[in-house]
């Protein structure tokens, strides 16, 4: 936040100090996304559109029995596309490709590697992820703000120190953008399965979520009583 009124000049009845109050968190992960990719193919187009409708019901059932460890649940891109035959004349088909994009977000990181595993095994189904971040609300934004006004407070004290004087009164403090967390999960894993399902549910992917790095940094003005120099 910024004063209303412009800040005033400085004099030596009233000299200042601007400091640099920064901050850096390292913290836990909140939520994980994850990108599941559905496929079907075939001769025939209404074969592989009901094809790729089954495992989309099928998988959306599975990814929904987790409950409330489903935090957001959404249905990305579809298409069913035809491919050309490669030899012969005119518009010939020779196969159809379907593909549905879904996007899952969870809370839940023990639920999260046991539904990895579950939807990885199932048939032509490629999973992306997990991608770990923070909540727009997170605390730890608000907290990565207070330790940098904090240091702000603390640098400029020191300056003031160094002169044999004492802070008098704050005349400006800025916000620079905070600063999303870094890193969100790097490229992830990706799986894929292309056999058939398998009738044993595969053990659970042993998941270690990415610790989260949030900065803030802000810009603060002071005045100081006039120092003896």
């Amino acid at each position: 936040m910024t004063t209303p009124h412009p800040t005033p000049h400085p004099t030596p009845e009233a000299p200042q100090v601007a400091v640099r109050g920064e901050a850096r968190l390292d913290v836990d992960p909140e939520i994980a996304h994850i990108s599941v990719t559905l496929s079907a193919r075939g001769t025939d187009r209404a074969a592989t559109l009901a094809d790729l409708t089954r495992r989309n019901t099928h998988t959306l059932d599975l990814i929904k029995s987790y409950g409330e460890a489903i935090e957001k649940l959404e249905t990305g891109a579809f298409s069913i596309t035809p491919e050309p035959s490669k030899h012969g004349r005119g518009e010939r088909v020779r196969a159809y490709q379907g593909h549905v994009h879904l996007t899952v977000e969870l809370a839940d990181f023990t639920a999260l590697g046991e539904l990895t595993t579950r939807l990885a095994d199932l048939d032509l189904t490629r999973v992306d992820g997990p991608w770990w971040a923070l909540r727009p609300d997170s605390p730890a934004y608000a907290e990565a703000r207070r330790t940098a006004v904090g240091e702000a407070v603390q640098r400029a004290r020191a300056y003031a120190e160094a002169l044999g004087t004492t802070l008098v009164a704050l005349l400006e403090l800025s916000d620079t953008e905070l600063a999303p967390p870094s890193p969100l999960g790097g490229r992830g894993m990706r799986m894929a399965a292309f056999a058939a399902e398998s009738a044993d549910v595969p053990p659970p992917l042993d998941l270690e979520p990415q610790r989260q790095s949030v900065t803030a940094e802000v810009v603060a003005r002071f005045t100081m009583a006039p120092p003896q120099l």
